[in-house]
């Protein structure tokens, strides 16, 4: 599977719980952390469900 970078950048202040819990889950907590994750359909939908807290990179 191919690897994705996923960044914070903006907060999760006034943000639903779900979004919240999802980053979280993602690895991430605090703006500008990134980690590398595998790219499932997963972790795609994660991401599409806070795509406006965090950008996006092939790693």
């Amino acid at each position: 599977m191919a690897k994705i970078k996923v960044t914070q950048l903006r907060s999760t202040i006034k943000r639903p719980k779900d979004q919240k819990a999802t980053i979280t889950a993602l690895g991430l907590g605090r703006i500008n952390k990134s980690v590398e994750v595998e790219n499932t359909p997963q972790i795609a939908g994660m991401v599409r469900k806070v795509s406006h807290l965090v950008k996006v990179e092939e790693a």
